[in-house]
Protein backbone atom coordinates (compact mmCIF):
# COMPACT_ATOMS: atom_id res chain seq x y z
CA UNK A 1 0.00 0.00 0.00
CA UNK A 2 2.92 2.35 0.95
CA UNK A 3 4.04 2.02 -3.21
CA UNK A 4 0.54 2.76 -4.33
CA UNK A 5 -0.28 5.62 -2.57
CA UNK A 6 3.72 6.69 -3.10
CA UNK A 7 2.83 6.79 -6.99
CA UNK A 8 -0.55 9.07 -6.22
CA UNK A 9 1.11 11.19 -4.45
CA UNK A 10 3.78 11.37 -7.14
CA UNK A 11 1.27 12.36 -9.75
CA UNK A 12 -0.09 15.15 -7.27
CA UNK A 13 3.01 16.15 -6.84
CA UNK A 14 4.09 16.33 -10.55
CA UNK A 15 0.89 18.08 -11.11
CA UNK A 16 0.53 20.67 -8.17
CA UNK A 17 4.38 21.21 -9.16
CA UNK A 18 3.49 22.45 -12.62
CA UNK A 19 0.45 24.00 -12.21
CA UNK A 20 2.04 26.52 -9.44
CA UNK A 21 5.28 27.06 -11.21
CA UNK A 22 3.67 28.29 -14.61
CA UNK A 23 0.52 30.26 -12.75
CA UNK A 24 3.30 32.06 -10.61
CA UNK A 25 5.43 33.05 -13.35
CA UNK A 26 4.34 36.62 -13.27
CA UNK A 27 5.38 36.90 -9.91
CA UNK A 28 8.99 36.57 -11.06
CA UNK A 29 8.67 40.35 -12.25
CA UNK A 30 6.45 41.37 -9.54
CA UNK A 31 7.16 42.54 -5.99
CA UNK A 32 9.02 39.69 -3.56
CA UNK A 33 6.15 39.06 -1.55
CA UNK A 34 4.53 37.76 -4.42
CA UNK A 35 7.16 35.00 -5.07
CA UNK A 36 6.68 33.77 -1.67
CA UNK A 37 3.18 33.25 -1.74
CA UNK A 38 3.95 31.41 -4.73
CA UNK A 39 6.60 29.45 -2.66
CA UNK A 40 4.34 29.19 0.41
CA UNK A 41 0.94 27.70 -1.84
CA UNK A 42 3.46 25.38 -3.58
CA UNK A 43 4.77 23.92 -0.09
CA UNK A 44 1.33 23.71 1.37
CA UNK A 45 0.07 21.77 -1.42
CA UNK A 46 2.85 19.22 -1.19
CA UNK A 47 2.15 19.05 2.44
CA UNK A 48 -2.04 18.25 1.93
CA UNK A 49 -1.13 15.72 -0.79
CA UNK A 50 1.34 14.32 1.58
CA UNK A 51 -1.23 13.93 4.41
CA UNK A 52 -4.20 13.25 2.51
CA UNK A 53 -2.95 11.00 -0.26
CA UNK A 54 0.36 9.39 0.93
CA UNK A 55 -1.32 9.41 4.65
CA UNK A 56 1.79 11.14 6.26
CA UNK A 57 1.68 13.77 8.31
CA UNK A 58 3.75 15.65 10.92
CA UNK A 59 3.59 16.65 14.42
CA UNK A 60 5.38 20.27 15.40
CA UNK A 61 6.97 20.07 18.65
CA UNK A 62 8.59 23.37 20.09
CA UNK A 63 8.40 26.76 19.40
CA UNK A 64 8.71 28.13 16.99
CA UNK A 65 11.52 31.79 16.43
CA UNK A 66 9.38 34.65 16.90
CA UNK A 67 12.30 37.14 16.18
CA UNK A 68 14.92 37.14 13.35
CA UNK A 69 17.19 34.25 14.08
CA UNK A 70 19.67 31.59 12.41
CA UNK A 71 18.17 28.44 12.05
CA UNK A 72 20.32 25.35 12.35
CA UNK A 73 18.36 21.92 11.01
CA UNK A 74 18.98 18.54 10.35
CA UNK A 75 18.48 17.16 6.66
CA UNK A 76 17.47 13.97 6.20
CA UNK A 77 15.08 14.45 2.96
CA UNK A 78 13.16 17.25 0.64
CA UNK A 79 10.48 17.11 3.25
CA UNK A 80 13.03 18.68 5.46
CA UNK A 81 12.93 21.76 3.39
CA UNK A 82 9.56 22.10 2.46
CA UNK A 83 7.97 21.92 6.02
CA UNK A 84 10.43 24.60 7.35
CA UNK A 85 9.50 27.41 4.57
CA UNK A 86 5.99 26.33 5.44
CA UNK A 87 6.11 26.43 9.30
CA UNK A 88 8.99 29.77 9.28
CA UNK A 89 6.48 31.66 6.09
CA UNK A 90 9.18 33.40 5.12
CA UNK A 91 12.97 32.31 5.85
CA UNK A 92 15.74 32.08 2.97
CA UNK A 93 17.80 29.00 3.05
CA UNK A 94 21.66 28.82 2.59
CA UNK A 95 21.67 26.01 -0.21
CA UNK A 96 23.94 24.79 -3.13
CA UNK A 97 24.21 27.47 -5.78
CA UNK A 98 23.77 24.48 -8.18
CA UNK A 99 19.95 24.93 -7.21
CA UNK A 100 19.67 28.16 -8.29
CA UNK A 101 20.73 27.44 -12.22
CA UNK A 102 17.70 24.71 -12.20
CA UNK A 103 14.66 26.32 -14.53
CA UNK A 104 12.18 27.32 -12.56
CA UNK A 105 13.06 25.81 -9.31
CA UNK A 106 16.12 28.34 -9.76
CA UNK A 107 14.18 30.97 -10.88
CA UNK A 108 11.50 31.45 -7.64
CA UNK A 109 14.80 30.49 -5.56
CA UNK A 110 16.64 33.32 -7.04
CA UNK A 111 13.34 36.12 -6.58
CA UNK A 112 12.51 34.86 -2.82
CA UNK A 113 16.81 35.72 -2.02
CA UNK A 114 17.76 32.11 -0.85
CA UNK A 115 21.57 32.61 -0.42
CA UNK A 116 23.62 29.94 -2.64
CA UNK A 117 27.02 29.02 -2.07
CA UNK A 118 29.88 27.52 -3.71
CA UNK A 119 31.41 24.99 -1.84
CA UNK A 120 34.72 24.75 -3.49
CA UNK A 121 34.86 28.88 -3.22
CA UNK A 122 36.96 28.60 -0.24
CA UNK A 123 37.27 32.02 2.46
CA UNK A 124 35.46 34.53 -0.92
CA UNK A 125 32.42 32.26 -0.70
CA UNK A 126 32.21 32.11 2.78
CA UNK A 127 32.59 35.95 2.97
CA UNK A 128 29.74 36.08 0.39
CA UNK A 129 27.39 33.92 2.43
CA UNK A 130 27.79 36.20 5.97
CA UNK A 131 27.22 39.07 3.89
CA UNK A 132 23.99 38.20 2.32
CA UNK A 133 22.76 36.45 5.50
CA UNK A 134 23.58 39.71 7.11
CA UNK A 135 21.12 41.28 4.36
CA UNK A 136 18.74 38.86 5.04
CA UNK A 137 18.61 38.90 8.74
CA UNK A 138 18.35 43.17 8.22
CA UNK A 139 15.37 42.89 6.48
CA UNK A 140 13.78 40.88 9.33
CA UNK A 141 14.12 37.37 7.75
CA UNK A 142 15.33 33.89 9.50
CA UNK A 143 18.26 32.06 7.66
CA UNK A 144 17.90 28.52 7.82
CA UNK A 145 21.12 26.44 7.41
CA UNK A 146 21.76 22.51 7.24
CA UNK A 147 24.86 22.60 9.35
CA UNK A 148 25.73 18.84 8.08
CA UNK A 149 25.89 20.95 4.06
CA UNK A 150 23.89 17.68 2.39
CA UNK A 151 20.92 15.05 3.69
CA UNK A 152 22.01 12.81 5.89
CA UNK A 153 20.66 9.02 5.65
CA UNK A 154 19.08 7.42 9.02
CA UNK A 155 22.07 6.21 11.08
CA UNK A 156 25.06 8.35 9.17
CA UNK A 157 27.39 9.74 11.25
CA UNK A 158 27.24 13.54 11.86
CA UNK A 159 29.53 15.23 9.86
CA UNK A 160 29.00 19.14 10.67
CA UNK A 161 30.68 21.69 8.99
CA UNK A 162 32.67 24.83 9.97
CA UNK A 163 30.56 27.15 8.14
CA UNK A 164 27.24 27.68 10.61
CA UNK A 165 29.97 28.26 13.38
CA UNK A 166 31.27 30.99 10.88
CA UNK A 167 27.73 32.95 10.85
CA UNK A 168 26.47 32.31 14.64
CA UNK A 169 29.95 34.18 15.34
CA UNK A 170 29.86 36.64 12.37
CA UNK A 171 26.42 37.61 12.67
CA UNK A 172 26.07 37.29 16.59
CA UNK A 173 22.82 35.79 16.57
CA UNK A 174 20.67 33.48 18.40
CA UNK A 175 20.50 29.85 16.65
CA UNK A 176 18.00 27.84 16.98
CA UNK A 177 18.54 23.85 16.31
CA UNK A 178 15.72 21.71 15.04
CA UNK A 179 15.33 17.60 15.12
CA UNK A 180 13.65 15.57 12.93
CA UNK A 181 13.25 12.19 12.32
CA UNK A 182 11.90 12.45 8.38
CA UNK A 183 14.33 9.50 6.85
CA UNK A 184 12.11 6.99 8.69
CA UNK A 185 9.39 7.92 6.09
CA UNK A 186 10.65 9.41 3.22
CA UNK A 187 12.80 6.32 1.53
CA UNK A 188 13.63 4.78 -1.62
CA UNK A 189 15.22 5.45 -4.82
CA UNK A 190 15.27 9.46 -5.59
CA UNK A 191 13.00 9.66 -2.27
CA UNK A 192 10.38 7.58 -3.79
CA UNK A 193 9.01 5.78 -1.02
CA UNK A 194 6.72 7.48 1.21
CA UNK A 195 5.51 5.34 4.52
CA UNK A 196 2.34 6.06 6.28
CA UNK A 197 3.31 7.78 9.67
CA UNK A 198 3.58 10.93 11.30
CA UNK A 199 7.03 12.99 10.55
CA UNK A 200 8.40 14.96 13.86
CA UNK A 201 10.17 18.41 13.73
CA UNK A 202 11.40 19.44 16.58
CA UNK A 203 12.20 23.42 17.10
CA UNK A 204 15.25 23.22 20.33
CA UNK A 205 15.62 25.89 22.42
CA UNK A 206 18.17 28.71 20.88
CA UNK A 207 21.85 28.97 21.35
CA UNK A 208 22.33 32.32 22.72
CA UNK A 209 24.80 34.24 20.72
CA UNK A 210 28.52 34.77 22.21
CA UNK A 211 29.92 31.42 22.10
CA UNK A 212 32.99 30.36 20.76
CA UNK A 213 33.39 29.06 17.70
CA UNK A 214 34.14 25.22 18.16
CA UNK A 215 32.14 25.15 22.08
CA UNK A 216 29.31 26.35 19.66
CA UNK A 217 29.85 24.13 17.16
CA UNK A 218 29.92 20.84 19.88
CA UNK A 219 26.85 22.33 21.50
CA UNK A 220 24.88 22.47 18.41
CA UNK A 221 26.23 19.38 17.28
CA UNK A 222 24.78 17.59 20.64
CA UNK A 223 21.84 19.39 20.63
CA UNK A 224 20.69 18.21 17.26
CA UNK A 225 22.22 14.48 17.27
CA UNK A 226 21.07 13.51 20.94
CA UNK A 227 17.35 15.43 19.62
CA UNK A 228 17.04 13.44 16.85
CA UNK A 229 18.12 10.33 18.14
CA UNK A 230 14.90 10.27 20.62
CA UNK A 231 12.91 10.93 17.87
CA UNK A 232 14.17 7.99 15.32
CA UNK A 233 14.10 5.65 18.55
CA UNK A 234 10.84 6.43 19.27
CA UNK A 235 9.03 5.75 15.76
CA UNK A 236 11.08 2.63 15.68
Amino acid sequence: MNWIRSCVFFLWFVAITVVVHLAFLPTLVMPRRYAVMAARSWCAGVLWGLKRLAMLDYELRGTLPRSTVLVASKHMTMWDTIAIFHLLGDPVFVLKRTLLRLPFYGWYAQKVGMIGIDRSGGSAALRGMVKACADAMASGLSVVIFPEGTRRHVGAPPDYKPGVAALYQRLDVSCVPVALNSGLYWSGPLGFLKKRGTIVIEFLPAIAPGMGGRAFLHELQSRIETATAELLLARK
